[in-house]
């Protein structure tokens, strides 16, 4: 059945009965994510909240995701069960009650290798009805080197880590050892990710469970009928969201970094293109223009799992913010009005085997170009350019075993109408979280030296950009770094007057008191001693507005909470500070000096 397609029912359901349904299924998927959470070994499933559940239904369409986890390991999820039905087809196999089947293809769906998804088909009698499925980011998954985040350097899929194409792990409800053994055998952190696997398993089967039992409760003609509403409610909202905009072209281009330190100009520089072709009630998302794939290096975007999540997430929160819509449903009936194009072969649709395991950044600034794009339209609902994200993946060796960290980074929002950019939080389609200094330090062998705002660098607007933050980690036994991050080069965008923010910078202090070194964005894995650390700044969010028009009040908060000081006030906002005051008069004549030298 194609994913749009409406199964032939003659039930009709009332409003509030599809309403009820949502809610319990909603309720279902974020139960699952919280057992997932509870019985997970690593602190990225247990702490940073990197997972993703879901029920998906017999058309492979999403019903409802867990809302506490990240859209970018929710979102993908009903491309993986379509990605694990293609696999199964073609060797023939077929699904059966019992089954549990692991899959991490980023070409059939899958955001990237490490996130592995365990899918759960759900039965009612001899009938397949859906399915239950959970995903996470594991701390190893066999690649060239430890970890699994941070393989900035892998050539090809290959180098990144175990391919999983809809391997049953458990067949008719019996478990095939034979593929734990060999996961065991060629992963690097075999207890922990294990551990995990198994907490996948359990929360996808307690979500398999409880589906069964509403879809019994409700009775199938009547869930068919009540989803199918749902779906039709939601697509009525985002159509009417689209319809109310007016009809045109609207383009955006954003530049990522690459590998800036690479003689290759393929390989750093590269445009994000996207037109918004908004007809009626629908609306193209287009990225040609985008640059093309790296083919030996893992920026490259999977259209299905990344670039798809990353356009979705950027329109549904503009268009349907639940600040003024409300709770929104999420499930397929949003998307049924989005069409996106992306020409073969560029970085938001690469062609086997090129690599895709450091997508993350790219997609972030997708979304960012996607959003800035709707500013055209609607400018009233979006915000400057957001400081990206990425993430920093420590590794050591104890004994014979290893330890693996993953620091994930920060971002910081753009300014928008109304309201200051927020400071350090994750962003667009990321809302994971960072781990807690205690628990990193009870864990593995670091210290964190320094965790705080960065001060002095918010980019001015009427509403002020994020600030990024300061995180400091020293080894204390000999280990290892990689490092996955953007926009060193390339600062977030103010809009409508406001000001650009401040890039990223990673640095490097040697313990033997050496000079200070600037790494790259993109660091492959590499060694340090003892006393070694490595310093994140990130990246601060774009202004939005003219900063002479900001509230002199604000912007004396702002001088007094450490985010400016006294002369960037002056010099920035035309604000004159005389000890912890606005001097009114001098403020005046010097906002009115600025405008007139504009």
């Amino acid at each position: 059945m194609n994913v749009h397609q409406k199964p032939e029912t003659g039930t009709r359901v009332d409003p509030v009965t599809s309403s009820v349904l949502q809610g319990a299924l909603e309720n279902i998927a974020i139960e699952m994510g919280y057992k997932l959470m509870r019985m997970s070994y690593s602190s990225i499933i247990r702490e940073s909240e990197d997972f993703g559940a879901a029920l998906i239904d017999e058309a492979d369409q999403q019903l409802a995701e867990a809302k506490q986890s990240t859209p970018l390991q929710s979102g993908p999820i009903p491309g993986y069960v379509r990605g694990i039905r293609k696999w199964l087809a073609e060797r023939g196999e077929e699904i059966r009650p019992g089954d549990v089947i692991m899959h991490n293809d980023p070409y059939a769906g899958a955001s990237h290798g490490p996130d592995v998804a365990f899918a759960v088909p759900v039965f009612l009698d001899d009938a397949l009805i859906g399915w239950s499925v959970t995903t996470a980011h594991h701390l190893d998954i066999g690649a060239h080197t430890p970890g699994s985040g941070g393989i900035v350097d892998a050539i090809d899929a290959y180098a990144e880590g175990l391919q999983l194409q809809a391997i049953k792990v458990y067949e008719e409800g019996r478990r095939n050892n034979q593929v734990w053994h060999m996961l065991r055998g060629n992963i690097r952190l075999p207890d922990l990710v294990l551990g995990d696997m198994e907490a996948q398993v359990a929360a996808a089967r307690i979500g398999a469970q409880r589906f069964l039992e509403l879809v019994q409760e409700t009775g199938y003609e009547t869930f068919l009928a009540a989803k199918e509403d749902m779906y039709d409610t939601a697509e009525r909202q985002m159509r009417a969201a689209i319809a109310a905009l007016p009809d045109g072209d609207y383009a955006a281009t954003r530049y990522i970094d690459g590998y800036l330190d690479d003689p290759d100009p393929s390989r750093r520089d590269l445009p994000i293109a996207v037109t918004l072709k908004i007809r009626g009630d629908h609306m193209t998302v287009d990225l040609t223009g985008t640059a093309d794939q790296v083919p030996d290096r893992p920026i490259n975007m999977p259209l299905h799992g990344t670039v798809d999540c990353a356009i979705w997430l950027a329109i549904r929160s503009v268009l349907l913010d639940s600040a003024i819509h409300g709770e929104m449903p999420q499930n397929a009936g949003l998307i049924r009005p989005i069409t996106i194009v992306a020409p073969e072969g560029c970085l938001a649709n690469p062609t086997f085997p090129a690599p895709t395991i450091a997508r993350f950044c790219p997609g972030t600034e997708l979304a960012n170009a996607v959003i800035q794009a709707l500013g055209q339209v609607m400018p009233e609902r979006v915000s400057g350019a957001c400081g990206n994200g990425g993430g920093m993946v420590f590794t050591g060796q104890q004994g014979d075993g290893f330890w693996v960290q993953v620091e994930l980074f920060s971002g910081s929002y753009g300014g928008r109408s109304g309201r200051d950019g927020m400071d350090s939080v994750d962003v667009l389609y990321a809302n994971t979280r960072n781990n807690p200094i205690e628990d990193i330090e009870s864990h593995v062998p670091l210290r964190i030296r320094r965790y705080e705002l960065r001060e002095g660098v918010a980019a001015p607007g009427k509403w002020r950009g994020g600030v990024g933050s300061i995180r400091e980690v020293q080894f204390l036994a000999p280990g290892g770094a990689s490092v996955e991050s953007e926009g060193h080069k390339y600062a977030p965008n103010g809009l409508f007057g406001g000001a650009e923010g401040v890039p990223s910078q990673l640095v490097y202090h040697p313990a033997d008191g050496g000079a200070d070194v600037q790494l790259p964005s993109k660091l492959p894995w590499r060694g340090f001693k003892t006393g070694d650390r490595i310093e994140a700044v990130r990246a601060c969010g774009g202004g939005y507005g003219d900063p002479l028009d900001r509230d002199p009040a604000d912007v004396l908060d702002d001088v007094l909470d450490g985010y400016i000081d006294a002369a960037k006030a002056r010099a920035d906002y035309g604000v004159v500070i005389a000890g912890k005051a606005v001097d009114a008069a001098a403020t005046e004549a010097a906002r009115t000096a600025m405008r007139k030298n504009a």
